[in-house]
Formats: structure tokens, sequence, C-alpha cells
């Protein structure tokens, strides 16, 4: 796209920071393969409620996803899915349970990042804090049990009410699912779970006992990482990245 047609995008298109935002998760979320075949989404809430959202059109692979592909949806609009650019039946699903019930919840990523996956697929799906990557979710995790099906209708609507005031669900036999007040601080926490997940793993591999942390110092640490706030020079730096590696992202 031409820097007239991206000018035209950021002038006339609405939400472009956010766009740019939430296309640059999708680009990343391919670059270090945590994505699904074009299964998996990620939303966006644009209005005070997070009512309105952006979503991934259906079909798209993460690697292909530019600001201007998002659609915008209504989490209080039964007809969505009667509409032309009507999104992937699931995403639809649980996002928009998650957004019309949650408001805190202002970025929803849902994603089958492998080792999270694993994590999921466990009997005991908890984190325990065996490092101050693990600790950061130290107490700040929900554990889905109750798998019923593909996120729609009912289930959706289960999954939204478990993830309470968490920011983080574990969703047994699926996949996770994290929040945040933006996209930087969502894909952050993605990242960081994906990281803590192969830890985790690898760890249980050796059948070596584990080395986990005193409540005390696992707290400490979890409120460490709260208080810092690299998770936005982290989204910084990737999107410094795709501009200079991609920047069609932006258009």
């Amino acid at each position: 796209m031409s820097v007239t047609a991206v000018k035209s995008l950021r002038d006339n298109g609405a939400y472009y920071e956010e766009r740019v935002d939430l296309a640059c998760a999708f680009r990343w979320t391919a670059k270090l393969n945590m994505h699904e075949s074009v299964a998996n989404h990620f939303s966006l809430a644009v209005n005070d409620d997070g009512s309105q959202f952006l979503l991934n059109p259906n079909g798209m692979h993460f690697s292909r996803i530019r600001a201007s592909d998002l659609i915008l949806i209504d989490a209080n609009d039964p007809t969505t899915m009667d509409q032309p650019n009507a999104p992937e039946r699931t995403a639809w699903g649980l996002h928009g349970a998650i957004h019309r019930n949650s408001p805190q919840a202002r970025c929803v990523l849902h994603a089958h990042s492998k080792y999270a996956t694993v994590l999921a697929s466990l009997a005991d799906s908890t984190i325990p804090p065996i490092d101050q990557n693990t600790a950061r979710f130290f107490n700040r995790i929900v554990v889905d049990s109750g798998y019923g099906g593909l996120a729609l209708d009912d289930e959706a609507e289960r999954c939204s009410k478990i993830l309470g005031d968490k920011k983080v669900m574990v969703m047994g036999n699926h996949g996770v699912l994290v929040t945040g007040e933006n996209v930087a601080e969502a894909f952050d926490c993605l990242y960081y779970l994906e990281r803590s997940a192969e830890t985790l793993i690898t760890a249980y591999m050796t059948g070596q006992p584990l080395r986990v942390l005193s409540d005390e110092i696992a707290e400490k640490t979890a409120q460490q990482w709260e208080a810092d706030g690299l998770g936005q020079n982290h989204f910084r730096e990737l999107r410094k990245i795709l501009d200079d590696e991609a920047p069609d992202y932006r258009s």
C-alpha cells in the first residue's frame, strides 16, 4: 500500500493506532510460531464499555493480517453472524461473550501455542513458581477444567464467566486466553505465559524434583513484574522491528 493510502487509513479509518497494534500482535504471534493455522483470534475493545471491538477476519493467516483487514464488531449485535463480513463462529462466540461480560478485558488474545496447550492438557494445569517468569503468574491464573466443545453459545458464555477478574485463563483441553488493558500488555503476557509453560514442561521432562519458590517470594516477584512496565517497551520494539522488516502490517 502506498504512503498516500496509509495516510488515508490513518485519517479516515477509525482506530488507526489500535489497528496497527493489533496487526503487530498477529504478525509476531505468527513469527514466534504461537499461532495455529487460521483458527485463533485476537480482539481489542475500542469504546468505553468494551462492547465494540476489533477482530481478525475469518480465515486469514496471522502472518498476512494488516491494520485495514481488521473488522469492527458489536458484542451486543445479534445479527453479527448474518453479515457479509461475519467473523469465524468461535471468534464471535468467545470474544463476543468476553467483551459483553468483562468490560475490563480490553484486549483478548486466544491462542493454541505449543507449550501452553501442553499445559492445558495436563491433569494439573497450574503453574508452580519455579523461576521468575513462572512466578509472574503466581495466583493470577484461572484454570478451566470443564471443556465442553468449541467456544459457541453456552460454552462461550461459560468461559467468559470463569475468567472473572483474572487476566489469564488456561483453557483445559483447549489452549490459553490472556487479557490486558491494551495490546502491549496482553501480548507481553501471552509471550511470557508461553515461555513459562515451556520452562515448566521442560522441567517436568527431566523427571527431577522442582525447586519451587515460597509463596512469599513468588508473590513479591509477581508484584515486581506488575510494577516494571517492561511490556510497553517490549511491544514498542516489536513494532519497530516490523516497521523495518514488514511495514505493510500498518496498511
